[in-house]
């Protein structure tokens, strides 16, 4: 079996073993071992709805195709995602540094403006 099809397997629960999963798909397990599988995949929703796509697929080597483009279309999204939240990300720059600075300057200036030119006029 493809490397990809058992990457996507992870994260079903640490319970079912991959391999397992992937011989009940291609029908090579016996009777008591899928009836024992079955009842496994059914005490978690996700895991039984995930078995029943798989099994929807006429033709199993589609699935390492399938696997392959889901793969694709996630890593094109991730990869969309994280360009958008670079791109928002605060970029240091240091002309905002030294525009803040000098600001601050300008207000000091002219506090020590104003209280000389109250003071000479008293």
């Amino acid at each position: 079996m493809s490397k990809d099809l058992k990457d996507i397997l992870s994260n079903l629960s640490k319970d079912i073993d991959q391999e397992q999963l992937l011989m009940y798909l291609n029908d090579k397990l016996s009777a008591n071992d899928k009836h024992l599988l079955e009842e496994q995949l059914l005490d978690n929703d996700f895991e039984n709805e995930a078995l029943e796509g798989l099994q929807a697929i006429q033709n199993k080597q589609h699935i390492n195709h399938t696997v392959e483009m889901l793969n694709y279309e996630l890593k094109k999204k991730t990869a969309k995602k994280k360009a958008f939240r670079k791109k928002l990300e605060i970029k240091d720059q240091a002309w905002i540094y030294i525009a803040v600075f000098m600001v601050l300057m300008l207000v000091v200036l002219a506090y020590f403006v104003i209280h000389y030119l109250k003071t000479k006029g008293q």
